[in-house]
C-alpha cells in the first residue's frame, strides 16, 4: 500500500504531462472542424502533408516530403557526429580517474546556460566579421562563410546536444565490471580486441540511449535553423511551430507531430533492433569474450 502512495504522484505527472498532451495532438490530427462549426474526423490532415503541389509530382520531391526528409538527414548527420566526437570523450572520462569531476564539470557548465545564448553565441562566433575569421586572418588562412548554412545548423546542434551522448555513454563505462576486461587480456586479447569484442558490446546500452536523447531534439528543433539557418530554410521542427504559432492550424500542425512521432518511434524500434544485451550474467561474462 505505501508503494503504490509513492508511486502514484509519479503516474499522476506522467499523465497530466506526457499522456494527455499526447492524447490532446492525436485529437487535433484526427479531426477538423466542419463549415458548420461541428467537429468531424478525418485523415486528410494526414493525407495533406504528402499530398502533392501538382499532378504526377514524385513523392520524394513534394514539399513537405522534402522538409522531412531534410530534417532526418541533418540529424542523423548530427547524432554519427555526437557518436564519433562522444564515445571517445566518455571513454576519457570513465578511464581518466585523476581529474575526473573536473573534466564531468567542464561538461556540465554550457548547460547551465540558456539553450538561446548558446546558440546566439554561435552566431558571433561564425559570422563572417566573428571569432572564427577573426582567428583564420590572424593565422594566414582564407576566411569562411558558415552562417547560415547546413554546416552552421549542424554545428550549433552538436555543441548543443553533445552532451546527451557523452553521459549515457559514460555512465555505462563508469559502472563496467572491470575484471570482464582483465579475462579478455588473460585469455590473449589486445587492447584493440578488447576494446571491440568486451568494451564496445557492454557500452551498447549507453550507445543506444545516446543516439536517441540526440536525434530526436535534433530532428524537432526548430531555434537552431532558425537563428545559425537565418531562415533560409526549414525544418519539420520550423514547420510544426509556424503551424501553430503562426497560421494557427493546429489540426494541421497536429498531424505533422503525429507524423514525426511515429517516425521516431520507428527510428528507435530500428536502433533497438542493434541493441544485443545479454540476459544473463553467464551470457555476459561467456558469450562476449568467446
Amino acid at each position: 500500500m505505501l508503494k503504490r502512495i509513492f508511486v502514484f504522484p509519479y503516474i499522476l505527472w506522467m499523465f497530466v504531462f506526457i499522456v494527455a498532451p499526447l492524447l490532446i495532438v492525436v485529437w487535433f490530427a484526427v479531426t477538423e472542424t466542419g463549415a458548420d462549426g461541428q467537429t468531424v474526423f478525418t485523415l486528410y490532415n494526414f493525407m495533406r502533408f504528402f499530398e502533392p503541389a501538382f499532378e504526377g509530382e514524385p513523392f520524394f520531391q513534394r514539399l513537405y516530403v522534402v522538409v522531412l526528409l531534410r530534417s532526418i538527414r541533418l540529424a542523423v548527420i548530427t547524432t554519427l557526429v555526437c557518436f564519433v566526437l562522444g564515445y571517445p570523450a566518455a571513454y576519457a572520462l570513465a578511464r581518466f580517474f585523476g581529474h575526473r569531476s573536473f573534466l564531468l564539470f567542464l561538461f556540465l557548465v554550457p548547460l547551465w546556460m540558456n539553450f538561446l545564448l548558446r546558440t546566439y553565441a554561435w552566431m558571433t562566433i561564425l559570422e563572417q566579421n566573428g571569432v572564427l575569421n577573426a582567428i583564420l586572418s590572424f593565422v594566414g588562412l582564407p576566411t569562411v562563410d558558415i552562417l547560415f548554412t547546413d554546416t552552421a545548423v549542424v554545428l550549433g546542434m552538436v555543441y548543443n546536444f553533445l552532451p546527451f551522448m557523452v553521459f549515457p555513454i559514460y555512465s555505462v563505462l563508469k559502472d563496467m565490471d572491470n575484471s570482464i576486461v582483465e579475462a579478455a587480456q588473460d585469455l590473449g586479447a589486445n587492447r584493440v580486441q578488447v576494446f571491440w569484442r568486451v568494451v564496445f558490446p557492454l557500452s551498447m546500452p549507453g550507445i543506444i540511449s545516446g543516439i536517441t536523447m540526440v536525434f530526436m531534439p535534433s530532428v524537432t528543433t526548430f531555434i537552431i535553423p532558425n537563428l545559425l539557418g537565418g531562415g533560409q530554410f526549414i525544418l519539420v521542427g520550423n514547420l510544426i511551430e509556424q503551424q501553430f504559432m503562426r497560421v494557427g492550424d493546429w489540426h494541421f500542425g497536429s498531424a505533422i507531430s503525429a507524423v514525426l512521432i511515429m517516425l521516431i518511434l520507428f527510428m528507435m524500434g530500428l536502433i533497438k533492433l542493434f541493441d544485443r544485451q545479454p540476459k544473463n550474467k553467464e551470457e555476459s561474462e561467456g558469450g562476449v569474450l568467446y
